[in-house]
């Protein structure tokens, strides 16, 4: 009996043993990661948190926090960055060309958008590492059809990437029911209130859906809007929480970090804290066990209707998640998942990944899909022309409607990022906007040609699509629906 349990004590002693040297290899391979900037390391003591929501705070209290914790992100970092040839493309110089603050309206920041009347509502949530620019189009659109529109900054985003190393899922959950209360609010209680998510902000605006169903106090939205939403991550993503065990030590700071980069986007962290993953990772899980317990107790018949706009490839988040774990399980016919497929003009088709064609193949060819799905892809193969395929549940039959749409030279598919911006975004389109005042980089536009191993941003970053070049199709499908709801 002895040699049994010495056995069993040495079998599970050396998983955890390897499992330790592997983690002490990551923590000092981080030190060659690059130095950590005052962006990096700086904490600010004003933002909010799921424990000021017990207090029920408006969203005035919500806007006064978020001046004070601006004015403390200026004091703290922007006023200690100094002009230099290192900071000139730096977000936190100050009166530098990627300065935020130096626009008519820093879009870090929560906004309102307030039509003479109201038709209805809208409260839009931004991505992880993202601001509320990123849905600022989509709120354009729906403001332009009478609605009211918040774009609400979530927590620890907008200011500085360190905010993210403390963040906790709950804050942006708790955000996001007093947000939601205040659009229903503000619009009154019979006119349409959608909510929209993008990303990170997909899975808080199903998590929110999902909530409401079962709590009186949360207003229901009637229709939700979709982009690259976060619904399942890779499931590696639950060792990101690991670094805790030594990160607390100032040799191994860099530890917290999944990568640290030059910050010149004004409207989004390139540098990833660790942290940030696992959170991520944790709401999705949350997130799939909450549909699984809704539908074992018969309350997700009443979901309300949501449209998904997403790339057939996603490098950020599982495309395949949001059809297993979402649509899959939908209980009315009432949804809609439209899908961006890759450019299959025949030159480009050697490049791309058969198991992604085969997948495809097989959801368009299922009569079991209780929800219409659209496929955006091409018309032919020997075409960059993209045509609409698009099938009602429970069947297989398709309609088909070519676009006056095509693929731009060079560009094989969307992306993670892509979906909801246009060709003439100014930070991240292709095409100049005549009516923006943004002088900084037009980081859509940039495509690096050099030696590898230079510059100091990441290429397969500054070569990722930036912009969706299907985006006029976006907004008239999202035109419909709010006409729709009329």
């Amino acid at each position: 009996m002895k040699r049994v349990l010495i056995l069993i004590a040495k079998t599970s002693l050396l998983p955890a043993l390897l499992a330790f040297a592997v983690l002490i290899a990551w923590a000092f391979d981080s030190r060659s990661m690059p130095a950590l900037g005052i962006w990096h390391t700086v904490s600010l003591s004003s933002e909010f948190t799921a424990s000021d929501a017990i207090y029920k705070s408006t969203l005035q209290d919500y806007l006064n926090r978020e001046e004070r914790l601006f004015s403390e992100l200026h004091e703290k970092i922007i006023s200690r960055v100094k002009p230099s040839a290192d900071t000139t493309f730096c977000r936190y110089r100050s009166g530098g060309p990627q300065d935020p603050e130096s626009l008519q309206r820093n879009w870090n920041r929560t906004f309102e958008l307030i039509p003479q009347h109201i038709q209805g509502g809208v409260l839009l949530l931004h991505g992880l590492t993202d601001s509320p620019y990123s849905l600022r189009r989509i709120g354009q659109i729906l403001y332009a059809r009478g609605y009211y529109v918040l774009g609400l900054r979530l927590p620890a985003h907008g200011t500085s990437p360190a905010a993210l190393t403390e963040v906790r899922w709950e804050d942006w959950v708790a955000a996001t029911r007093m947000a939601a209360r205040h659009v229903r609010e503000r619009i009154g209680p019979n006119r349409p209130f959608l909510i929209a998510g993008y990303s990170n902000g997909g899975a808080l605006a199903l998590k929110y859906s999902l909530d409401a169903l079962s709590d009186p106090e949360l207003p229901d939205p009637d229709r939700i809007l979709l982009f690259s939403p976060e619904i399942g991550i890779s499931p590696l993503a639950f060792i990101a929480k690991s670094h805790k065990l030594l990160s607390f030590l100032p040799y191994f700071a860099q530890f917290k970090w999944l990568s640290i980069e030059p910050e010149y986007d004004p409207f989004k962290y390139n540098s990833f804290p660790k942290n940030a993953v696992q959170q991520a990772y944790e709401i999705t899980m949350v997130l799939q066990r909450q549909i699984d317990d809704m539908r074992k107790h018969g309350h997700f018949s009443d979901f309300p209707p949501v449209i998904t706009f997403l790339s057939w490839v996603d490098d950020t988040v599982k495309t395949s998640a949001t059809i297993n774990h979402l649509y899959e399980k939908l209980e009315n016919t009432g949804s809609e998942l439209v899908v961006f497929d890759v450019n299959r003009f025949d030159k480009l088709t050697p490049f791309l990944s058969e198991a992604n064609d085969a997948m495809l193949k097989n959801l368009m060819a299922r009569s079991d899909l209780p929800y219409r799905l659209t496929l955006i892809t091409n018309v032919s193969p020997d075409a960059n022309f993209v045509t609409e395929l698009t099938k009602g549940p429970y069947t297989i039959l398709t309609d088909s409607r070519p676009l006056q749409a095509a693929w731009p030279p060079g560009v094989y598919s969307l992306s993670h990022v892509a979906v909801p911006f246009p060709s003439d975004d100014p930070v991240y389109g292709a095409l100049p906007d005549a009516h923006s005042t943004y002088q900084g980089l037009s980081l859509g536009r940039i495509q690096p040609r050099g030696e590898t191993g230079l510059l100091r941003a990441p290429l397969s970053k500054l070569m990722r699509l930036r912009y969706n070049p299907f985006f006029g199709y976006l907004q008239k499908r999202i035109e419909q629906e709010i006409d729709d709801l009329q």
